[in-house]
Order: C-alpha cells, then sequence, then structure tokens
C-alpha cells in the first residue's frame, strides 16, 4: 500500500510539473497575442504559419510539448480525475504570471478560486492512502460525451452574439482540451502497455486516441490563442482551464469507472477534492465572465 501510495503521490506532483510547465507556455504565447494575427476563416493557415514563425510564441509551443509529455507520463496507472485535481495549479501560477508581467489585475473571485483549487489538492493528497480504484473504459460513453461536446462547441463558436467574444472562445478551447485529456488516457495506458519500440509505434499508428488526441490538442490551442487576442490573458487562460480540468473529473467517473475510496475518510476527501475542483473552477468561470460582461 505504502508503495502504491508513494507512485500515485509521484504521479500526481509528475502531473503538477507538467501542468506549470502548460502555463508558463501559455504565458509566453499571450505574451505574442497582441502582434500575431486571429487564426479566423480562410486566413487561418496563415495565421498559424505567422505564430510559428514567432520565436517566442513557438519557444512557448516547445514549453508545451514538454509539460504534455511529462502529463502523458504521469497519467500511466493514475485516474484522470485525480490528476484534473493536481492540474489545477497551473491556473494559480498563470494567474500570477498575468499580474507580474502583464499588469492584469486580479479580481476576488479569481482569488477564491484558486484559494478552492489549493484546499482541494490538500484534500486530495489526504485520500491517497486509500488507493486509485478503477475500471474498464467505456468506449461507448466516451464517443456519446465526444458527440455532445462537439455540438456544444460548434454553438460557441458560430453563434453570432459570441463568435466575438473571447470568454465564448476560452469556454469553446476549455471543452476540447478537457477532451483531449479524456482521449490522452487510454493513449498513454497503451504506449505505456507497448513491450518494445516496434509495438509503441503499432500502438501510435492503430490507435483511434493518437489521433483524437492530437487534433483535439491542436483545435484548443488554436482557439485558446485567438481568445488570448480577443481578451485579457487572465480571464482567458483561467476560464478554459477550469473547464478542461472538470471535464476529466466527471469522464473520469463516467467512462473510467474511477470509484471512491472504499474508506469513509478517504472517500468524503476525495469526493470534496472533487467538489471543492469543480466550485472553484466556477467562481474563476463566475469572476472572469463578470468582468467580460462589464468591459
Amino acid at each position: 500500500m505504502a508503495s502504491a501510495r508513494g507512485a500515485l503521490a509521484q504521479n500526481l506532483a509528475l502531473g503538477l510539473v507538467a501542468d506549470l510547465l502548460l502555463a508558463f507556455g501559455l504565458m509566453m504565447m499571450k505574451i505574442r497575442a497582441s502582434v500575431l494575427p486571429m487564426a479566423r476563416g480562410r486566413g487561418t493557415l496563415g495565421a498559424v504559419m505567422t505564430w510559428i514563425r514567432d520565436p517566442v510564441w513557438i519557444g512557448g509551443l516547445a514549453v508545451q510539448a514538454a509539460g504534455y509529455a511529462l502529463y502523458m507520463v504521469a497519467l500511466v496507472g493514475t485516474p484522470v480525475s485525480m490528476m484534473a485535481v493536481a492540474m489545477q495549479g497551473g491556473i494559480a501560477l498563470f494567474v500570477v504570471l498575468a499580474v507580474v508581467f502583464l499588469g492584469e489585475r486580479a479580481r476576488v473571485w479569481e482569488w477564491l478560486g484558486i484559494g478552492g483549487v489549493l484546499v482541494a489538492m490538500l484534500m486530495l493528497a489526504g485520500s491517497l492512502d486509500a488507493g486509485a480504484p478503477q475500471g474498464p473504459l467505456d468506449a461507448n460513453a466516451l464517443a456519446i460525451a465526444s458527440v455532445a461536446a462537439a455540438a456544444i462547441t460548434l454553438t460557441l463558436l458560430l453563434a453570432r452574439g459570441l463568435r466575438q467574444n473571447g470568454a465564448a472562445t476560452a469556454i469553446a478551447s476549455g471543452i476540447v482540451l478537457g477532451f483531449a485529456a479524456l482521449y490522452t488516457k487510454p493513449l498513454a495506458d497503451g504506449l505505456a502497455a507497448a513491450p518494445d519500440l516496434a509495438a509503441l509505434a503499432a500502438v501510435l499508428l492503430v490507435s483511434p486516441y493518437t489521433y483524437l488526441t492530437i487534433a483535439t490538442n491542436v483545435a484548443g490551442l488554436v482557439m485558446l490563442q485567438n481568445s488570448f487576442a480577443m481578451g485579457r490573458g487572465i480571464i482567458a487562460m483561467p476560464l478554459s482551464s477550469a473547464i478542461s480540468n472538470v471535464i476529466p473529473i466527471a469522464g473520469g467517473i463516467a467512462v473510467f469507472g474511477e470509484n471512491l475510496p472504499g474508506e469513509p475518510f478517504a472517500a468524503v476527501m476525495r469526493a470534496g477534492a472533487f467538489v471543492l475542483t469543480i466550485v472553484a473552477s466556477a467562481a474563476l468561470a463566475a469572476g472572469d465572465l463578470g468582468a467580460e460582461a462589464s468591459r
């Protein structure tokens, strides 16, 4: 039990480091948002090529790639719902960086949301002794949820009243990136189970989750970069990240059969961590959307 707890704690800590790298990479991208073009319509490809040629933006993407590689390693054998709680730590770093380097101002709801995230992470740590029960992947449930999420995302992006709203684009990116996390979990487990390089290459080529992971991460990144150009980074990134971490909590329970521990105290702590993470995410969203509406 002690070794299992240590491995789980190590993976969650690695996930937190990964999220800090992801947040730092996004900050580098946000810094260039005011001078880079938005990716829209027929100009999408040209805009993305301009981003790639920008040294700061491509440097941020490289930091993001390193963070995502660590995230995939951390996900192996770790419930995606628990990882989502640990991954909320990157929001705090991004808000601090936005305040210090971009001169943006965090509002009360945003600080309360960050405080809630930190408490949730402590509650999650208090439940690690009970282990991490997991079940098999329910591919049908994941497919149904994916179709529903795609419909919601398209509604946000195509509705006339929402297309020019940076918060709406950030929400859409959060939905897409949340499902990217769900697709990454079976991909990471499959790669870890490969006995050699040939089998690993076969998993990468054959698994549909390889292509779903790539497509959703690219689409989510493009939408998030657009939301950076539309409004304040302190609004866009926390809102997107909050939603992208709530989805794996719900998805982990519904799609991967990630149950609560059998021990009452650990079950209460873990359930509390999940609930508090969702509440903190709602606080961030409420503050961000309120700020956007008052502009």
